[in-house]
């Protein structure tokens, strides 16, 4: 049924995207009503359904959640209060408000009805359009404070389960570094044998560093979930970087297992500490998970003027099912996100699964990106790519084009 609309001037204050446009649905069989509702109604971060029957309408409400429904009460087919009952019998519409909307002659009994089929409201053709947006807002405000609530839900879900992994790491992992060294300690209590003694003290010091890399990982998670973890790009030669890593690794392993090669200008402005602990990550996966007489290798490619990139390959494959969550936290130590390793390998010392976690963070807040490519015929390479010139960036500048992770 048609109806006449006094004039009104629309406000376009507030904008956002639309995929999070919140919804209303406007069921008319006469076009031209669809029109000025819509005209009526439509603003930035507010998205119009238009239905031309009840049957149109149900087809909106099964793809999408409206935060209200503005129906007319005389339609062919379905009328406005078959489709209110329609929508109350099924659980995913039962709960979206409808105003009725209507120009026949005020009638109680007809009011009544539509409250009785579930409506919040019954409008009377013609109305005033000043009052329709207010009522529609009311509604528009109640949804975005629904949508915000489940956003704040799902945070304080990750927040809660982050916090019990940290305690299940407190109560486990560490424990079992600890327990070594208290069981060497007491054998260096009953022993004067100089190879038992040199043996202890050997597995107190292995011991307490993997407890220092643990507790210094977690510490920089915690300082990520607060912000508080920032980067000091200088200029910088990866070169050095590399070399530094490689002279490191060489002190406990075969320095010739490791390959090094470099094309280009390697230097750029970037921050030496981070990406030295980013390197030292992918190096010592390598090391432990690839082949062990195989080389792992370091390639270097600066040879364009605007970005750099860093490959760390070795002999080995990534789990195609483990891929997606490699750097997700808490992921590695069920080793189903580690390089198949070799059957006469020495294990590796279980870690908490932060490592490469951590390692991408921190190439994204030098605005660059991490890559893996993992398969039978080509083994496992993780390649970074850097621009020259990077800036000065907390984690929340970082992280504001990614969506939290789930712990």
């Amino acid at each position: 049924m048609s109806f006449a609309m006094r004039p009104v001037s629309l406000s376009n204050s507030g904008s956002n995207s639309d995929s999070a446009a919140i919804k209303i649905l406007i069921v008319d069989d006469v076009q031209h009503n669809l029109v000025a509702l819509e005209a009526l109604l439509g603003r930035p971060g507010l998205e119009i359904l238009r239905a031309a029957s009840g049957a149109e309408a149900l087809e909106w409400l099964l793809r999408d959640e409206a935060a209200l429904a503005l129906i007319d009460v005389q339609m062919p087919d379905m009328d406005g209060f078959e489709l209110a009952e329609l929508m109350r019998g099924s659980p995913r519409t039962r709960e979206v408000p409808i105003i009725f909307l209507t120009a026949t002659d005020r009638d109680t009994t007809r009011a009544f009805r539509g409250y009785d089929a579930g409506a919040v409201d019954f409008l009377y053709k013609p109305f005033d359009p000043h009052i329709l947006r207010s009522k529609v807002e009311v509604f528009v405000q109640l949804q975005a404070q629904k949508l915000q609530l489940a956003t704040q839900l799902d945070t304080v879900k990750k927040m809660v389960h982050d916090n019990e992994m940290f305690m299940a790491v407190l109560g486990h992992d560490l424990r079992n570094p600890l327990s070594a060294i208290m069981a060497s300690a007491e054998v260096l209590k009953r022993t004067n044998d100089p190879e038992r003694v040199a043996a202890c003290a050997e597995r107190i010091a292995g011991s307490g560093t993997r407890m220092a890399k643990m507790i210094e990982q977690l510490l920089d998670v915690a300082r990520m979930r607060s912000g508080q973890l920032t980067v000091t790009p200088v200029q910088t030669d990866l070169r050095g970087v590399s070399q530094s890593i490689i002279n490191e690794f060489a002190a406990v392993t075969d320095a010739s297992r490791i390959e090094f090669a470099c094309d280009g200008d390697s230097t750029g402005v970037w921050d030496p500490d981070r990406l030295s602990q980013v390197l030292s990550n992918l190096v010592g996966n390598a090391l432990h998970h690839g082949q062990p007489d195989r080389p792992v290798r370091i390639h270097i490619d600066a040879r364009s003027a605007d970005e750099v990139s860093i490959t760390v390959s070795n002999e080995g494959v990534i789990p195609e099912h483990a891929r997606a969550h490699l750097f997700e936290p808490f992921t590695s130590g069920s080793g189903s996100t580690e390089p198949t390793q070799a059957a006469n390998a020495s294990p590796a010392p279980q870690g908490l699964g932060l490592g490469l976690y951590i390692a991408s963070e921190l190439v994204r807040m030098h605005h660059g990106t991490i890559n893996l490519h993992s398969s039978e015929a080509e083994g496992t390479a993780f390649k970074i790519v850097l621009p020259k010139q990077a800036k000065s960036t907390d984690l929340r500048a970082a992280l504001s084009q990614r969506a939290p992770f789930s712990g």
